[in-house]
């Protein structure tokens, strides 16, 4: 029974705070403060661990502040160097299972700030040969978090974040509008029946439909890395409040540069650190951006349902690449799984944005405490949005294929091909045509033939495909 207890005990070591003393398992590189936040905060057990980006960012972040640190004398060399050896090997993705803290979390994000500060301190430690929690040496605190806060070194980390997950995002969207394009292509001479509010419009080609995805999409890409631009100015040096106490007066500019050299992207120091440690602007309108994204590709995918309705009782204009058995009752039956997944993304996404701009608006004062609702929903709809683009441009648009000829008799026999001769015929007898073609189940040519409406080889020029899917000169 002793033994037993004496294995238990060995399995913890005992860290100390302001609110008393608190176990932790032995075996992990986190200290007491992540403890606490692991058992208030069991919410959406999703952990900081499912987005490297955002550890890598915190990484970059703390050894920027290191290095300023040490450039004036507030940390000395050793201290500078293990933490740069520490952060590394984090950055290297060794100890992402020491991410533990729930992305929901109480506290503007202090207890993902002290995640990382103790895991740096007791990587740092172990790499001096001392035991872990032995902060006399390297204190979470004191070392890692000099001239920081979480006000900062937060919100400057999900920045960061974002814009790491950023060229993967928009590589995602360029495939698809790429593929897009090629389909336009492919489907330039297949003509068929445009549609408005569900009703036959006037003839188009499957080219030209493809073609409007492509555009819609490419109109995005531009827009995303023109609002990524304001995820550059950050906050880092103003501390709690942004009046950036504890701080060296060339702390802010210092560390700034340093955090530019190691991530490769240019950030600037914001030039009222007051009031960019309160304001969401920035969030809000990339949220923003995902959410239109999210929003089109959503009505793309509407679109590919319809036009693939059937496959012998609806439009089935195009084909859908099979992926898997649609029903368990109905034999054969193949249901369009990818478009509907991409819907269920962007709803994700739409909701993502709700919830930010919720959060957005919760800042009181000097801080928003509601930034981890914002930093993990921001991060959630960039993985969505650029997983699910993957998803839909391997899965189904590369797939896809034209009833050519069933889109043409469906033009064929449509009544909105008389909108193509209305200006020959005059509105009147165009309208009374259609009305009779529709109650009678005749055709359009065969009606204003009968009627010595138009001769034949004039009808026939004007309702070849080419004339009715662009302007003409008359």
């Amino acid at each position: 029974m002793l033994c037993e207890e004496k294995v238990r005990i060995d399995n913890f070591r005992k860290e100390k705070d302001l609110l008393g003393e608190l176990n932790v398992p032995s075996d992990v590189f986190y200290g007491i403060q992540t403890q606490r936040a692991c058992n208030n905060f069991d919410l959406s057990g999703v952990q900081i661990n499912h987005f490297p980006e955002l550890i890598r960012a915190l990484c970059l972040v703390k050894l920027a502040c290191a290095k300023a640190n040490n450039e004036l004398g507030l940390l000395n060399d050793r201290k500078m160097q293990v933490i740069e050896v520490a952060v590394n090997k984090v950055i290297a993705g060794h100890h992402d299972k020491d991410f533990v803290v729930d992305m929901i979390q109480g506290g503007a994000g202090t207890s993902t700030n002290m995640n990382a500060n103790e895991v740096i301190a007791n990587v740092g430690l172990e790499l001096m040969g001392e035991q872990k929690g032995n902060y006399v040496l390297l204190h979470p605190n004191n070392d890692i978090n000099c001239s920081q806060s979480t006000n900062d070194v937060y919100p400057t980390a999900v920045r960061l974040s974002i814009l790491l997950q950023h060229s993967d995002l928009v590589s995602s969207l360029c495939s698809l509008r790429d593929t897009l394009c090629r389909k336009a292509d492919e489907f330039s001479e297949v003509i068929k029946m445009g549609r408005t509010q569900l009703q036959d419009a006037v003839p188009m080609t499957l080219g030209q439909e493809f073609q409007s995805y492509a555009s819609t999409l490419s109109e995005d890409i531009q827009r995303i890395a023109d609002l990524s631009e304001l995820l550059k100015e950050i906050n880092l040096g103003g501390t709690a409040i942004g009046t950036g106490i504890n701080t060296h007066e060339d702390y802010a500019p210092l560390v700034v540069q340093h955090l530019s050299r190691l991530s490769d992207i240019e950030f600037t120091l914001a030039t009222d650190l007051i009031e960019a440690s309160s304001d969401m602007g920035a969030f809000v309108l990339f949220s923003s951006m995902l959410k239109r994204l999210a929003i089109k590709l959503s009505k793309i995918s509407n679109d590919l349902r319809l036009l693939s309705m059937g496959p012998r009782c609806g439009l089935a204009e195009i084909n859908l690449p099979a992926q898997q058995p649609g029903s368990s009752i109905m034999p054969g039956k193949i249901n369009p799984v990818i478009p509907e997944a991409m819907n269920q993304v962007a709803y994700q996404v739409m909701g993502n944005d709700l919830a930010i701009s919720f959060a957005a608006e919760a800042g009181q004062l000097q801080l928003n405490a509601m930034e981890p609702l914002i930093a993990y929903k921001l991060l959630e709809s960039i993985r969505l949005l650029t997983k699910s683009m993957n998803m839909l441009n391997t899965r189904c648009i590369e797939g896809i294929t034209a009833n050519e000829e069933h889109c043409r008799e469906q033009v064929n026999n449509s009544i909105g091909i008389i909108t193509a001769i209305s200006p020959y015929l005059g509105y009147e007898d165009a309208t009374r045509i259609a009305k009779k073609a529709l109650v009678t189940g005749s055709s359009i040519l065969d009606l204003v033939l009968e009627e010595n409406l138009m001769d034949e080889k004039e009808l026939t020029y004007h309702l070849q495909p080419k004339n009715m899917v662009r302007p003409n000169s008359r």
